[in-house]
């Protein structure tokens, strides 16, 4: 039996990469899983698929509401729904500034607010009524070139991650942050996909100190922790889980020195 036996977890952005990822590690961890997207799409191991857009409050109501209904408590909730987007200020239509905003803050703000109201008025279980897990971004923590939107959507994540652990942290609700570095998902693939950008891509990757990009199961196990008895005291935090990317600067000295 797993860690997470008889846990009810909601996944949003379950129909592929980081949520597709975490929702397969969750059930094998013996969660039962809700997952959601766009699409209703997610693992044959999960419980159930729901299509909801996360920028839709009442639809994300009553997601939350079903889950009460079907499941008695919402356990944990990973909040993975999220789209790139940006480029320079000046040449940035509102619109898709909008966008990127409304999907990846406002839609873990709305998720956050109704899985709260669920964890509020649920018994706690071992001391605790829930743990959320907001997948942010290592661009939530620092600047990259062209980042604007998806920048400025992931650093309000990681804050508003902070206060909901300061919010809620009494009432036994413990509020994480993964910041991911550069992963192989399809958004990655969306972006730095096209052969125009191979010098681009290769840079980058070569940024991570473990001279590679990510794999989605990676980030699933830490979000798997972050969700277990074995955080029981973490809370607040914005984890970097970037193969080193925000380790610091590699200008190439040790290199020359055998390394």
């Amino acid at each position: 039996m797993g860690r997470l036996a008889d846990k009810v977890a909601l996944i949003t952005g379950a129909a592929s990469g980081i949520g597709w990822a975490c929702a397969e590690r969750f059930a094998a961890e013996g969660a039962i899983v809700v997952g959601s997207d766009l699409e209703a799409k997610a693992p044959a191991s999960a419980a159930s698929a729901h299509g909801v857009d996360v920028r839709d409050e009442g639809a994300v109501q009553a997601l939350v509401a079903s889950i009460a209904r079907e499941h008695g408590r919402l356990d944990i909730v990973v909040n993975a729904a999220g789209v790139a987007g940006g480029g320079p200020v000046h040449l940035l239509d509102a619109a898709a500034w909008d966008r990127v905003l409304d999907i990846n803050l406002k839609g873990t703000f709305l998720v956050c607010k109704h899985a709260l109201a669920q964890m509020l008025a649920q018994e706690p279980v071992a001391g605790e009524r829930g743990a959320i897990i907001n997948v942010a971004s290592i661009e939530g923590l620092e600047g990259t070139a062209g980042g604007s939107a998806y920048n400025a959507s992931k650093g309000g994540v990681v804050l508003l991650t902070k206060n909901l652990a300061i919010d809620y942290g009494r009432r036994g609700i413990r509020t994480n942050a993964i910041c991911p570095g550069f992963i192989e998902t399809p958004m990655l693939a969306g972006v730095l996909g096209m052969l125009a950008l191979a010098d681009v891509r290769e840079a980058i990757r070569e940024e991570h100190k473990l001279r590679r990009f990510g794999r989605p199961e990676e980030i699933a196990a830490v979000a798997y922790f972050l969700a277990s008895a074995d955080a029981s005291f973490v809370s607040g935090q914005a984890i970097a889980v970037d193969g080193g990317f925000t380790a610091g600067r590699d200008h190439g000295v040790t290199a020359r020195m055998g390394l």
